[in-house]
């Protein structure tokens, strides 16, 4: 399968907001951002069990978020500030529908929007 034909995403995300970039529908032409989301993170909690729970569920919500941006991904390169990309690789690896995705990763300072475009169009020409 040619790079042309394979559906392929990047993701900017640190722990608080992940950038989704992908190329059009027809998964022809340049690369542009196809959405932004947010984590809304863990209020306080006098129990640390429960508030490690709702982490873990608010975490997996913003991943899922994130995916909804991207049909029948092929490849995926993904890069941020801290460990989150790692926990959201392992996320897919985890999840059937995501499993044989091929990803790719590095780290990186946040960037602007035109600059994830670049790296990530840069990662797969």
């Amino acid at each position: 399968m040619s790079n042309n034909n394979k559906k392929q995403f990047g993701v900017w995300m640190d722990s608080q907001h992940a950038t989704i970039i992908g190329r059009d529908e027809n998964n022809e032409g340049e690369f542009k951002v196809l959405g932004h989301e947010k984590y809304s993170g863990v209020p306080g909690n006098s129990n640390e069990n429960a508030e490690h729970n709702h982490e873990v569920t608010l975490r997996t919500k913003f991943f899922k978020e994130i995916l909804s941006h991207m049909q029948n991904v092929d490849e995926l390169h993904v890069t941020g500030t801290g460990v989150v990309q790692e926990q959201f690789i392992n996320y897919l690896a985890e999840t059937s529908q995501y499993k044989n995705v091929k990803t790719s990763e590095c780290t990186s300072n946040k960037m602007t929007d035109e600059d994830t475009i670049a790296h990530i169009s840069n990662k797969f020409n």
